[in-house]
């Protein structure tokens, strides 16, 4: 089972840890936040798939900026998969 933990939150931000274990999003379900969302792979592999049908494989230290409105889903994680996922809004 997938967990979060809020890490720190401010006015306009909120940072989290999430730890996967091999966790994925349900069938037929699409993130699409309010917020952009920049996300850390800190320790695993992890794929995500864009609402365009575009598929991102992500391994342990790389990073994606997902802006607000993007829809998107976990397609896969590995068991030992940890995320770091800062949510804001961006200025302007």
């Amino acid at each position: 089972m997938e967990s979060f933990a809020a890490l720190v939150a401010g006015k306009d931000f909120e940072l989290e840890e999430i730890v996967s274990r091999g966790a994925a999003s349900p069938e037929g379900f699409w993130y699409d936040q309010e917020r952009s969302e920049w996300v850390l792979l800190a320790k695993g592999e992890a794929t995500l798939r864009f609402e365009r049908d575009e598929l991102v494989e992500l391994k342990a230290g790389e990073y994606l900026l997902i802006p607000a409105g993007v829809r998107h889903r976990v397609e896969r994680t590995s068991a030992d998969a940890v995320w770091l996922a800062l949510h804001f809004r961006e200025s302007g």
